[in-house]
Order: C-alpha cells, then structure tokens, then sequence
C-alpha cells in the first residue's frame, strides 16, 4: 500500500503495541465505524474496488477520510487522526486490524479465538495483544474477504475452511455453530522470502553434515517423507530442501491450500476444491495426485497426507517418479510409518496390509523428522533410514539424531547432534548419482 511515511506502521514491537492501545479502545471503534460508513456515502463502492492497486488513489482517500474526521470534531491530535486514517484505509483495502500484525515480521502465529480475545507467537512465545475487533459481524466481515479472495466460502452450511492469505500465510477458520463463543482464525505467517539452507543452519535447525546428507538424498532422487508435528516447520524445511532440485525437472505440487514457495521454473501448482453450496463439486488430493501421474511429472510434491491418497502417493513413488517429497504429522519416524500404514488403508482399494507395508519400504527411503522445543526452537531429531521388510516389520535405521539435555538457567534447550556411526544403504545411490558421500557419517557429535 503506497501512503505517506508519517502514516506508514511501524513494526516495531513497540510501535505495534501502541496502535494496538488505541485500537482496543471502544471509543476509537466507534468513531472507525462512524468515518467508515461515511466514507461509503461519499465514495464510489466500485471506485474503491478499482483503487486498491493505484497508489496515488489510496492518497487521495487518505485525505477524503481526513475530511471527514475534521467535520466531525472529534477530538484527537495530529498523530492519532493520521492513525485512525490509516486504519479506514487498512479496513477498506486490507484486513482492518489484523494489518499491524501482518506486518511485523517477528510474528510468526497469529490466534484469534474471539473477537476481543487475539494472541500472537513472537520467538516461539505466545502473548496476548491488545487489539480487538469491533465485534463478531466486524470479525465475519474480515473473514469472508480472506476466504473469498481465495475462491472459498464459509457459512454455516460449512463451518470450517482452510484459506490462504496474498503472501502465501496459512488460514484456518471455524464458526458458529462449530465455534461455541464466536468465530475462530489461526493464521501461520510465512515470510516474504522463505527460509533458506542458511537460515536454518544459523537458527541451529540442523547441522552441515546432516544438511549434506539431504543435500545428497534429493539430488539423487531418493524420496522423503518430512514428519513433525504442528508448528515443528516441516513446510519450511520441505521449501529449503525443494532449492536442491534440479531446474531441468517437472515438478508438480499438490496441496490443500497452496503455500509452497518453491524457485524454480517449471512447477505446476495444485491445489484442492471444497464442495459447493449444494455439497457437490469438491476436489480432494487423491483425485489430484492421480491426475499429476498424467501430466508427466519428474517430481511430485505432497504438501501433506491426511487420507487415501498416501496409498497413490506410494504408488507413484514406486513407478518411475524418484525423488518425491511429501509431509505428514507424527512424533517419530516409526508413528510415521504407522500413520502411512493406516491412511493407505482409507483408501476405496483393499490391500493386505504386508502389501502395503512393502510398498512403503520400498517407495520411502528417508524419513526426516522434525520436533518443536520447549523454547520455540526447532530441531531435527532424526535422519532415519528405511532398510527393508522384514518378518511383516519394516526395518529402519538412524544415521542423524539430537539428544535433549536439559534447559539453561534461560529456558535454551540444550542438546547436540550426533552421528550414529551406521553407514547408510542410500551411500550407494549417492555414489551412483555421482555425489560426494558427506562427511561425518561415522562420528560427529557437536554440542549446542
């Protein structure tokens, strides 16, 4: 949005917490809804529409509104008019006064659970702010302008909605009757720019020789199955893991709700369809994974397995499309491999479950699993390896793990990454694909 430096927000913590005070305030809600509604007398509706991408414009509603703040004598100082300015403007062209929060970059959650009630992550931190919404209508009003953006809707015929916001950040919204006290949003921020190798190398995330041991995985076309909990940073680490593929590959995406970042050119993006208001029409992974294997995809990237479509995933992993990458929820490699086991199941085709353990021996080569800490840090807790099956037991072994030691007079989670000292099966395929074998396999250990 192009308006003038002395009503830009600052994202300062500081700042922030200073438009959230005035923001909190009844009587500047009051006043807001007063200069909004006759801001529309005034204004064109379709003129407005039409204004969001002219910067010149937005100053001349900046004024307009200004105007109108003055006739109605509302007692407030230079500084606080221009605020209130800017908040109109943020209500008619972003997200009223979520906007603060989009910006400041330190946030990484953002958690509404009223209208009144709005909590934010800083740091792996949650803190309660200050802001609030004029009431649950002004809440819906917000909501319905993220979810339509995006194609979706969300009424009580269909209570719940996963959406996204223009910079890619996850929504997940939940009304009435679903939401007992009001409507519910969580919002997972993802930066401008995502998280590279080097961002999570310096954030401690993993280390360099485990860093080269994926390095090696992708570039020779192993496939990864990422687990982690919710908020553990699989997508992030599925994004800087993405930059290893090769631009001369096809990649197809397919996810619930598009927020992958990936850099190269050739990428075709998928992305799931709910059901219309007459319940009909909705588009799942499945149907769309089993479409990717006719548009002659080199990869295919599964944003996350929830269902029958792990079964068509392990398919396609087993039939010429080496070098896939897909997520899935679970505490350990081995709960992983039991969820695929139990979601390949869902699927309409039955299967001996020694069937489909043996596709999943053989289509996954590397589980990376990644854990939150106490502390907000992330770490990946292992690097394992699957071996084979075995006696109706799929066989893995661990080549990297972090051992949690305790917690520093600060709270730091104190630990270190060490090797097993097993030389993995996949050295093989690294060799074969003309890639280094990575150092440390047979003894690292370094403390943090």
């Amino acid at each position: 949005m192009a308006t003038t430096n002395a009503i830009t927000p600052n994202p300062s913590h500081e700042r922030g917490e200073r438009v959230a005070r005035m923001m909190g305030s009844g009587v500047q809600q009051q006043i807001k809804a007063s200069v909004h509604k006759e801001l529309i007398k005034r204004v064109d509706l379709d003129l407005l529409g039409k204004m969001q991408e002219q910067g010149p414009a937005q100053l001349q509603l900046f004024v307009v509104i200004q105007q109108i703040i003055n006739e109605q004598g509302v007692p407030l100082s230079a500084i606080e008019r221009d605020r209130l300015a800017q908040e109109v403007v943020d209500e008619v062209f972003g997200f009223g006064p979520l906007e603060p929060l989009l910006k400041d970059d330190t946030i990484s959650d953002i958690l509404i659970n009223t209208f009144d009630s709005i909590y934010v992550e800083r740091f792996g931190v949650l803190e309660k702010t200050l802001l609030t919404f004029k009431d649950n209508k002004h809440l819906m009003h917000i909501i319905d302008k993220i979810v339509s953006a995006v194609g979706r809707r969300i009424d009580e015929s269909s209570p719940m909605v996963d959406a996204r916001l223009p910079d890619g950040s996850r929504v997940n919204v939940i009304i009435p009757p679903l939401a007992i006290d009001g409507p519910c949003m969580s919002i997972r921020r993802f930066g401008k720019s995502p998280l590279g190798v080097e961002d999570l190398l310096r954030k401690q995330m993993l280390t360099s020789p485990m860093m080269e041991i994926l390095r090696g995985a992708v570039k020779a076309r192993l496939n990864i199955v990422i687990s982690g909990g919710t908020g553990a940073g699989k997508t992030t680490l599925l994004n800087a893991l993405s930059g290893y593929i090769s631009d001369k590959e096809r990649i197809v995406t397919i996810e619930d709700s598009a927020e992958l970042q990936l850099k190269q050119d050739h990428v075709v993006r998928l992305e799931t369809r709910p059901p219309n208001v007459e319940g009909e029409g909705a588009i799942r992974q499945r149907e769309l994974v089993i479409n990717a294997l006719r548009m002659r995809p080199d990869r295919v990237i599964l944003g996350e397995i929830r269902g029958g479509e792990a079964l068509d995933m392990l398919q396609a992993m087993n039939t010429g499309h080496d070098g896939s990458i897909t997520t899935i929820h679970a505490n350990t490699p081995r709960d992983a491999i039991a969820r695929l086991e139990t979601m390949a199941m869902m699927s309409d085709v039955k299967i001996a479950e020694k069937a489909i353990r043996a596709q999943i021996a053989s289509a996954v080569h590397m589980i990376v699993q990644v854990s939150r800490m106490s502390d907000g840090t992330r770490r990946i807790t292992h690097i394992t390896e699957l071996t084979g099956a075995f006696a109706d037991v799929i066989s893995m072994q661990d080549i990297f793990l972090f051992e949690k030691k305790g917690l520093d007079s600060n709270g730091i989670v104190k630990g270190r990454f060490f090797s097993t000292g097993i030389v993995p099966k996949c050295v093989e395929k690294l060799t074969a694909a003309g890639i280094p074998v990575p150092a440390g396999l047979s003894d690292y250990s370094v403390d943090i």
